[in-house]
């Protein structure tokens, strides 16, 4: 009688399924994970790529900004620009200077802050309204939709300061367009009126303002309209709403969230804009279009009181934080929390 055979363990495999590899516990594989450098290397790699752009924008907004700060609290004349750190401390004396409308600072600076607002309010109201019409008007295709689409996108093309010059001599009273217009083609005056100075310049500035600033709105606006579906509107014309109650029941509701973004970056670019009345007017802008930017140019650096100018500036940033922070929280209100 023969010994049996010492009995060998194999490994049963499925039918059409791979065996497993040597050393797998329990016959299944797992898989290995990545190392912690390569999963850093991978997941890092986004925020080193942006480490360039943000030492840029510390260089070039935070660190002006964090100076400006500073110079506010200094009394920072002509004799203390090569050195401002030198300058003696003046604490809140800048602010109260800017503050005190019962002093001539205070009072022009006030009278100013009054200007840009009305200027604001109008700039932005104005382009919005024409920007939002022209984008409603070239939804619907016809012949030459695209022509005057590229039209209305070249004031926005332009650069200011080519721009800006141009509409300047067009204001000319001798020799510019408008007075060429309205008084020697048109007769609408009795003689050419003054634009760039007296209280029309508020009007040229607001032109100017307008021209230049509507294209965004409507850029904007035909954007949003784009995701708006065309079958809301033709139910809406099945039940028999007409085109004001189209736009009134479904584009400007459909548009609230683009149009509160469009409202405050035309607001903040209205407020802040130098580059228009600048170029406009030159240092000295007169009374009527005395907007607080070129008021605060003015102060700094045609006066030589670069403190009180700093002050103001910060007083500006303040009050377009308060607004921005009072203007996000209103409008962020009415929206309906996201579905979880």
């Amino acid at each position: 009688m023969t010994p049996a055979a010492p009995s060998v363990q194999r490994q049963q495999t499925a039918p059409g399924r791979a065996a497993p590899p040597p050393g797998a516990r329990g016959g299944r594989g797992r898989r290995r994970r990545p190392r912690l450098p390569s999963r850093l290397r991978r997941i890092g790699l986004p925020y080193l790529l942006l480490i360039p752009a943000l030492l840029l924008e510390l260089l070039v907004h935070l660190v002006p900004m964090v100076i400006g700060v500073l110079m506010s609290f200094k009394e920072i004349t002509q004799f203390y620009i090569r050195d401002f750190t030198a300058a003696p401390w003046a604490g809140l004396e800048n602010f109260s200077l800017a503050v005190d409308v019962n002093q001539p600072v205070g009072e022009s600076l006030l009278r100013s802050f009054v200007t840009t607002c009305q200027f604001t309010v109008l700039s932005v109201g104005l382009c919005w309204l024409i920007g939002a019409a022209a984008a409603i008007l070239l939804q619907e295709n016809f012949r030459g939709r695209g022509l005057l689409r590229t039209i209305f996108l070249v004031p926005y093309a332009l650069p200011v300061y080519a721009a800006v010059i141009t509409w300047a001599f067009m204001f000319q009273r001798d020799n510019g367009l408008i007075n060429h217009v309205i008084h020697g083609q048109l007769g609408l005056t009795d003689s050419p009126p003054f634009w760039l100075i007296g209280d029309n310049s508020f009007v040229a500035l607001l032109v100017v303002s307008v021209w230049k600033g509507w294209p965004f709105a409507f850029l904007i606006i035909m954007a949003g309209l784009q995701n708006i579906p065309r079958e809301l509107y033709e139910a809406a014309a099945i039940d028999g709403a007409g085109v004001w109650q189209q736009i009134r029941r479904i584009t400007l509701p459909s548009l609230r969230p683009v149009n509160q973004v469009l409202v405050l970056v035309l607001f903040l670019w209205t407020f802040n804009d130098f580059n228009t009345p600048f170029v406009l007017f030159g240092e000295a802008a007169p009374e009527a279009a005395d907007l607080i930017s070129i008021h605060i140019y003015q102060s700094s650096f045609v006066t030589w009181n670069f403190g009180t100018g700093s002050a103001m500036s910060v007083l500006l940033l303040l009050f377009l934080l308060l607004v921005t922070a009072v203007y996000l929280a209103l409008t962020s209100r009415g929206r309906k929390p996201a579905d979880v």
